[in-house]
Formats: structure tokens, sequence, C-alpha cells
């Protein structure tokens, strides 16, 4: 077997995917931009319900990351039944999910519009895209069960797809039928449920021959049921700690003294999303291919695959550096308006703090790939305690920082929350032995 081969079959298609991801955000800001009097208006309206909307995604995004490893296991074992049950399980999950969102959008969208400050045309935002929820949180489900199945073409298909509905949509709702942010809320709903339909299509005709007959009683059995339950808590919290640090980040930005730091900030965090959009992509292989090694009792290509993983991860970090190094003024560039007054200053600005975005891929290079390890082997305590102790490190850091060094100490407590993500994870599985000798249990 060619390892580097198989990592770059699930890595690429995923890197891809991943990419589509700020397309559909910078689509609908133009859109927003470009309709009605008051483009800031409607740009900001956007802007808050696109945050909530994030906010309950990433909070179900478990959905996907404990349905991946469980997969992964199954697949690599060839128990094919235990893999259907799997896929019936996520989307019985994820419907209901869905389902409960919806029947609780009045208290939900009300206590979220009043913590955002959102407007009226912001809550007519919501109440058209909560229907959207329940196929978002499926899809969630799909993706993570194709993954398991080593799968990463049907989900790379089914976002390029969902991209092009949403765009098209939105331009047609937004300008044709002149719904504004409320049309571009409706194209979310209508390309959200082509994705879940394309999603179910594609499995009918990859696999339709492979899955066996779903058999209820054992799909919802309480000790399968308890172990996805108790993976995807571990997760969620896990979850919860990266929107804690990523809104804490944010806010602390915008208390500084200096209100340009809060832009600074911004952009140069946009930068290390693009990171970390490239290293994901292995982080899913790594979920994979983990997985399905452990399943099949492979520790050899188990191994392989552990230090091929993150040795890819590595590299992603080193290129990265480089672009840095050398193309950060461009970069910085492409999220400023060169014309405007204050772009001098905040290009200078964000100067003074490039060297932690050159610095933070190296401090990056091991959690993405160690937390896809870790939903492969389903050693999601340890990616949640771990995460647990990195965030604690990252407050006291910050705290203890700010006085004497100011905005620095916001960016040394990020780069070692990242670093000690990785590296608690690795130390607290033996250097990888505890994940290895599962493959031999």
């Amino acid at each position: 077997m060619n390892m580097n081969r198989e990592i770059m079959r699930i890595a690429l298609p995923n890197i891809v995917s991943n990419i589509t991801v700020p397309l559909m955000g910078i689509v609908s800001t133009a859109i927003a931009g470009h309709w009605g009097a008051d483009s800031a208006a409607t740009i900001g309206a956007l802007a808050i319900g696109v945050s909530i909307f994030n906010f309950i995604y990433w909070n179900c995004s478990f959905v996907r990351m404990g349905t991946s490893g469980l997969t992964a296991q199954a697949y690599g074992a060839g128990d094919l039944h235990e893999c259907t049950n799997m896929l019936a399980r996520a989307l019985t999950v994820a419907a209901l999910m869905g389902v409960l969102m919806v029947a609780l959008q009045w208290p939900v969208g009300e206590l979220a519009l009043w913590a955002m400050n959102g407007g009226e045309m912001t809550r007519d935002y919501f109440y058209a895209r909560i229907w959207a929820v329940p196929a978002g949180i499926m899809l969630f489900g799909f993706n993570g069960w194709f993954t398991g199945m080593q799968n990463a073409m049907i989900p790379m298909c089914t976002a390029l797809a969902v991209n092009i509905v949403h765009i098209l949509c939105s331009l047609w709702f937004a300008f044709g039928l002149d719904m504004g942010i409320v049309g571009i809320a409706y194209a979310s709903v209508l390309a959200q449920w082509c994705g879940v339909a394309l999603s179910a299509a594609l499995l009918v005709w990859k696999y339709g021959r492979m899955l066996t007959k779903i058999e209820w009683p054992e799909v919802l059995d309480i000790g399968p049921l308890k172990t996805f339950f108790v993976i995807n808590r571990d997760i969620m919290l896990r979850t919860l700690c990266i929107v804690a640090v990523y809104t804490f980040f944010t806010g602390a930005s915008a208390r500084m003294d200096d209100p340009a730091l809060l832009a600074v900030n911004t952009l140069l965090l946009q930068l290390f999303t693009l990171f970390s959009y490239m290293n994901d992509g292995f982080a899913y292989a790594a979920e994979a291919l983990t997985g399905r090694f452990i399943g099949a009792r492979d520790p050899q290509s188990l191994k392989q695959c552990l230090r091929r993983c993150i040795f890819w991860g590595t590299m992603v970090s080193v290129v990265f550096v480089g672009i840095y190094l050398g193309g950060w003024r461009e970069l910085v560039g492409l999220f400023v308006d060169r014309s405007a007054p204050d772009a001098p200053t905040i290009i200078a600005l964000a100067g003074r703090y490039i060297g932690w975005i050159i610095a933070i891929p190296i401090a990056s290079a091991m959690p993405f790939i160690m937390d896809g390890i870790m939903v492969g082997a389903t050693e999601t305590r340890v990616m949640r305690n771990s995460m647990f102790l990195a965030t604690a490190a990252y407050f006291a850091i910050y705290y203890a920082g700010y006085p004497l060094i100011g905005n620095n100490a916001l960016w040394l407590a990020f780069m070692l929350y990242m670093f000690l993500r990785g590296v608690l994870q690795y130390f607290m599985t033996g250097r990888l032995r505890t994940i290895e000798n599962k493959a031999t249990e």
C-alpha cells in the first residue's frame, strides 16, 4: 500500500471542500454590500445572522466527527452491517437535533438576537434560514459517514454543488426577487436541502449494494448509542472550548486601547484560517485512515499512517511559514482597501505583529493532525482533556502577560494554546503508543 497516495486521496478533496467554506461567505457579503441604499447596515445585519448560525453549526459538528471514527473502525474491520447501523444512527440523531432546533426557533432566535444586538433585518434573516438547520446537521452525518468509509470525493462534490446552488439562488432571490439578505437566507435553505438530496442519491449509487438491511433494534441499542453519545459529548465540550477561545480573542481585541487592533487581529487571524483549511484536509485523512487500520487490526499500517500524517502536517506548516514570510503584505492587502485612508496604518500595524502569524504554523503543525488521529481512534477523552488544559493555559497566559506586553500577550496565548493542544495529546497517549496498541487489542 502506498501510504502517501492513500493520505492524498482523502486529504486533497477535503482541502477543496474546505476552500469552498469562505467562498459562500465572500459572495454573500458582496451581495449584501450591493443591495439597498445602506450597504453597511445590510452587511452588519448579515454578519450577525451568519455568526449566530456559525455558532449553531459549530456546536453540532460533533455529529460529523463522532460518526467518522466509529464508521472508519467498522469499515476497517469489514463489518458492513455496523457501517449501515452507524449511518442510521448518525442521520437519526442529526434529524432529531434539526427538528428540535426548528421547534425551539423562537426562544433560541430571540436569545441570540438579544445577545448579538441584532435588528429587524437580522431577525428576518434568522427566521428564514432556520429551516436550513436540519439539512445542515444531516450533512454533518452524511459527511462523517463518507469520511469513515474512506470516501472524500462525495463530500467534495456535495460541497461544490451546495456552493453553486447557494450563489446562483442568492443572486436571483436578492436581486431578481428583491428579497435582500432574506433571499440569501432562503438560498441557504434550498442549497442545504439540495446537498442532502445529492448526498442521499450518491449514497444509493455508490453504496446501495453494500448497505445491509437496517435493524432498528440494533441501531437503537443502548450500548452502541451510549458509546456514540459519550464520544459526541467529549467532542462537544472540546468545541465549546474552541468557541470560548475564538470569541474571547475577538472580544479582547475590541477592548484594546487602539481601536485599529481589532481590525488588525481579525485580518491576521484570517491568514491563520487559510493555513487551517489546508491542514484540516490532512486531519480528515488521519481520521479516516487511523480508524480504518485500528478496525482492520493492522498495526504496521497504522504506525506508518500516523507518522506520514504528522509529516504532511509539518510540511504544510513549513510551506505556510515561507508564504507568510514572503507574501504577508499581499495577503493582508486582499482584505484591505488600499485606497481607504486608514489602509497604511492597518498594514503598518499588521507588520508589528506578523511575526506571530509566521510562527503559529509551526506551533500548530501537531494539533490538527492529532485531533484527526484522536477522532479516528475514538480517543475523544484525551482530545477533551487536552483542550481543557490548553484553554486554561490560554486565559492564564493572556491575563498574566497583557499588563506587560499588551496585544502581544493575546497572540502569545493563542500560539501556546495551539502548541499545547498537539503536544498534550501526543504525550497523553504515551507518544502515540496507546493509539498504536488499539490495533493489536
